[in-house]
C-alpha cells in the first residue's frame, strides 16, 4: 500500500523549517510523495533551506511558491482540493516527526473506515499531550526509543474532540463529504481543522488519537484572531466538550501505559549497553 502525500505548509521560521525537514526524511521511507507549499511567507533563508533539502532528499518531494500570500486556510484548502480524494497528511512546518509515523498512521485509517483524521501524539498535542495533557512539554530526549514504545502500545484508537494541527492524516472522502475547510469563516488552518472535525463527527466518522505514531513540535498551534468566537457560535457546546475532555482526561491510563514502555525501552536499551561492555573487557568469554 503507497503511503499518504504529505502536506507542508511553509511557515517563516528557517531554523524551524530546517529540523523539520531533517526530522522528516529520517522518519520516513524513501520515495513518499511531499508538497511543500509556500503561501508568498518563506523568505530567502527559508528557500535556501528549502533549495538544500530538495537537492538532497529521498523523498518524492515538489515545492510551490504562490506570487502573493491568499491565507493559512485559504491556501491549505487549495492543496488538499488538489490531492481530490486522496488521503492526505498535513504537517506543521515546526514538527518533528517520529520514526514510523506516516505508516503508523496510513494503518489507521486502514483500519477502521469510520475513521475521518488520525492525529498521532505530540509533545505539544494539546488533548493528545505526553506525557502532561493540556501542556507544552519539553521536546522528547530520545525520540527513536520513544518511537519504539509507541509502535508497542494497543491499539484502542480513542475518540479525541478534533483533529489537531502537529498532524493529522485526513481521510479524502471524508473531507470532501464535508465540504472541506470553511475558508470563509476561519483564517487559521487551527480553528478550520476544528470545525471541519466536527462537521465530519455530525456526518457519522471519527477523530482518534493514532496511538503507536507520534510527532513533536516546538510549539502548539495558534488560531487567528476572531476564529474562536466564530467556533464557539456555530459550535456552542465546543469550548465545554474541550475543558472536560482536558479535565477527565480519559487518555490519562494510555498516556501512563506509553510512559511504561517508554522506560522499558529504555532499561532495555541500557541492559544491552552494559552487557555489551561487559562482553569488551578483556578475559570476558561471550555467553
Amino acid at each position: 500500500m503507497s503511503l499518504p502525500v504529505i502536506l507542508l505548509p511553509v511557515g517563516v521560521d528557517d531554523v524551524a523549517l530546517d529540523a523539520c525537514l531533517a526530522a522528516l526524511e529520517g522518519a520516513t521511507p524513501a520515495g513518499t510523495p511531499v508538497w511543500l507549499a509556500d503561501d508568498a511567507r518563506g523568505g530567502p533563508r527559508v528557500q535556501t533551506v528549502i533549495e538544500s533539502w530538495l537537492a538532497k532528499t529521498r523523498l518524492q518531494a515538489e515545492y510551490t511558491r504562490r506570487p502573493r500570500g491568499i491565507g493559512e486556510s485559504m491556501h491549505l484548502e487549495q492543496m488538499l482540493q488538489a490531492c481530490g480524494d486522496a488521503d492526505v497528511a498535513v504537517l506543521a512546518p515546526d514538527a518533528l516527526p517520529l520514526p514510523g509515523w506516516l505508516q503508523h498512521l496510513a494503518d489507521c485509517l486502514a483500519r477502521d473506515a469510520s475513521i475521518a483524521t488520525a492525529t498521532p501524539w505530540s509533545n505539544a498535542g494539546e488533548t493528545v499531550a505526553w506525557p502532561r495533557t493540556g501542556e507544552l512539554n519539553p521536546l522528547p530526549q530520545e525520540p527513536a526509543r520513544l518511537a519504539l514504545a509507541c509502535a508497542s502500545m494497543p491499539l484502542l484508537h480513542p475518540e479525541l474532540p478534533s483533529a489537531i494541527t502537529h498532524a493529522v492524516l485526513i481521510r479524502g472522502s471524508a473531507r470532501r463529504r464535508a465540504g472541506g475547510l470553511d475558508t470563509q469563516s476561519y483564517a487559521s488552518w487551527y480553528a478550520a481543522l476544528v470545525d471541519l472535525s466536527l462537521r465530519m463527527s455530525g456526518l457519522g466518522w471519527r477523530n482518534v488519537l493514532c496511538d503507536n505514531a507520534f510527532v513533536a513540535r516546538c510549539g502548539e498551534g495558534q488560531p487567528a484572531e476572531g476564529d474562536m468566537e466564530v467556533l464557539g457560535s456555530r459550535w456552542p457546546v465546543w469550548t465545554a466538550r474541550l475543558a472536560a475532555f482536558l479535565m477527565d482526561d480519559p487518555l490519562a491510563s494510555h498516556r501512563v501505559q506509553l510512559q511504561q514502555l517508554c522506560a522499558q525501552t529504555i532499561m532495555d536499551a541500557a541492559q544491552r549497553d552494559l552487557f555489551e561492555a561487559c562482553a569488551s573487557l578483556p578475559g570476558v568469554e561471550p555467553v
